[in-house]
């Protein structure tokens, strides 16, 4: 629906996330906790494996995507406070980048019949933001959101 607007500040540690979703709150974060429909938006140009998904103040996640050419790649973290139709807060971690690790703060703010997904995200050191920017993550972010377009399209359809 909408376009991805990332802000990186310089000489801050920091990414700013937002988009708007042609959804009310409750689905997108059904879309950001259950498994099984995470697996069809994130990681768009990967096959994704779900290892562990806990979604609640302590709970651990660990996925791994993995690419045509047999390479892998692992993310993992733990979600802290109560996650909800409100917002999610949790760590995140690149198996390839061990101890660079970030804390993202993400809130499904309600505006009209749409909602506005924000997202927070504070990195050690400016170098270890830029790594992330540098790595594709604007790509990654503009197909997975597309395809969350999609699913939440289909989610929102009436059954028949």
């Amino acid at each position: 629906m909408g376009t991805t607007r990332i802000t990186a500040e310089p000489d801050t540690p920091f990414i700013d996330l937002e988009r708007e979703f042609d959804a009310p709150p409750d689905l997108l974060f059904r879309a950001h906790s259950e498994p099984e429909l995470l697996k069809q938006w994130l990681g768009a140009m990967y096959e994704m494996t779900i290892e562990e998904y806990d979604v609640r103040d302590g709970g651990r996640w660990r996925y791994t995507h993995h690419a045509p050419n047999g390479e892998a790649y692992g993310f993992h973290g733990v979600f802290h406070g109560n996650q909800s139709t409100a917002g999610m807060l949790q760590t995140f971690e690149f198996d390839g980048a061990p101890g660079r690790v970030s804390l993202d703060q993400l809130w499904f703010v309600p505006n009209g019949a749409t909602t506005i997904v924000k997202v927070h995200s504070v990195h050690q050191t400016v170098e270890a933001r830029d790594a992330m920017i540098a790595s594709g993550m604007e790509r990654g972010l503009n197909e997975g959101y597309a395809r969350l377009d999609d699913l939440l399209a289909r989610l929102a359809a009436p059954v028949a």
